[in-house]
């Protein structure tokens, strides 16, 4: 009664896109946060399977998990415990993204540990002040990782930071920073192959700062990183749509209050249609009042109070029944409200909105037309 439809195939499409708006790099497919909501493991077999250069993920579970599923192609982790054992992930041929000289010393010993080189790509923190080091932590760090690798210890293959997109100006100001940074490097013999900074945003804004590989993330999923431009702007289309059967119509009098606090009262008799999806599942509380939803063809506004488990819609005169299909959001050229609507309703982003969804869905997926469970899809061999 609740269900998330993934369209790999789209998945597939805007991937393509994007090696379009970058044809000279790589590209990192980004699977973190089960792949924005869209689930982790069939996206990144489909992704594996079009010859994806590598997959990107916060932490070493979410990598792990990719390995446990038989994945094999590059995976690159970056978010780490501040006290993380590398041991696993060295062992299972996982991209370790460092952060601190600490983060590197435990690389070292995991590698040490293994018998193997550990392949890192070193994060230089260029303003937006979260993850990578300083300018002034960069030359120390350089150094040891050199030392390393000259004791087959470490591989530096990469070396990467983040934009904070707040403006051309800061962002320009940002790519200089990581290139001094390269360059610092490079003075101290370290010529790193990967050397990657824009993520979907600035792969689609600064084509001079495309560098050797671009991390695609949002856009894989065939949404806009910007709010003033919709997904079409791109050439991408969206790959999740949001459904839910109708469980319940009703008939009720003008002025009946309708849900929680009585946000909405009736203007005339009516139909009211229940439908089983609340917050328990993402859909944003806060949307109460402004979020639209389709059902045969007509938009209808969630006017009440979104609860838990459930909302209503006030279907008029409609003929809307129970069983019949209520879409949240998904593509909106098929006349769907888009993700991006529903965001602008809960005062958020497109990126909360997909990866958020969960709670009693269940995730389908679509592939070369047809209809696959998520066991199904997570079946699916690289080359199928």
């Amino acid at each position: 009664m609740r269900e998330l439809i993934i369209d790999l195939d789209a998945i597939v499409a805007n991937l393509n896109r994007m090696r379009q708006v970058a044809p000279n790099s790589k590209i990192c497919g980004v699977v973190k946060a089960n792949a924005y909501g869209h689930g982790m493991i069939p996206v990144a077999k489909r992704l594996e399977a079009e010859g994806v250069d590598y997959l990107g993920v916060a932490d070493i579970d979410e990598a792990l998990q990719l390995r446990a599923a038989g994945i094999q192609a590059p995976i690159l982790a970056w978010l780490h415990d501040f006290a993380e054992d590398f041991h696993e992930a060295v062992a299972a041929d996982i991209d370790l993204g460092i952060s601190t000289l600490g983060q590197l010393e435990r690389a070292i010993a995991a590698a040490k540990q293994a018998g193997k080189r550990a392949s890192v790509h070193l994060k230089v923190d260029t303003g937006l002040s979260r993850n990578g080091v300083t300018a002034a932590q960069l030359p120390a760090l350089l150094d040891r990782a050199i030392t390393a690798q000259d004791a087959a210890e470490i591989s530096v293959v990469g070396m990467f930071s983040h934009l904070s997109l707040t403006s051309r100006e800061d962002d320009h100001a940002q790519i200089a920073r990581f290139e001094a940074a390269l360059a610092e490097a490079a003075h101290r013999g370290i010529h790193p192959q990967l050397r990657h900074l824009t993520a979907s945003d600035g792969t689609l804004s600064y084509p001079q700062a495309h560098y050797d590989m671009v991390r695609i993330g949002v856009a894989l999923y065939g949404l806009s990183p910007y709010s003033d431009h919709a997904s079409k702007d791109y050439g991408l289309t969206p790959a999740m749509t949001a459904t839910a059967k109708v469980v319940q119509v009703k008939q009720v009098p003008a002025d009946e209050g309708v849900s929680y606090g009585y946000l909405y009262r009736t203007k005339a008799p009516t139909s009211l249609a229940l439908v089983p999806v609340g917050y328990a599942e993402g859909l944003p509380r806060v949307a109460s009042g402004a979020a639209k939803v389709w059902v045969n063809g007509s938009s209808y506004a969630i006017e009440s109070r979104i609860a838990m488990d459930q909302f209503v819609i006030d279907v008029g005169g409609a003929s809307v029944a129970p069983g019949d299909t209520v879409v949240l959001f998904g593509d909106p050229a098929k006349g769907y409200p888009s993700a991006d609507e529903l965001a602008a309703a809960a005062d958020t982003i497109n990126y909360e909105i997909v990866t958020r969804m969960g709670g009693r869905f269940t995730r389908c997926y679509l592939q070369g037309g047809v209809k696959l469970t998520a066991s199904e899809a997570g079946a699916v061999e690289a080359g199928a």
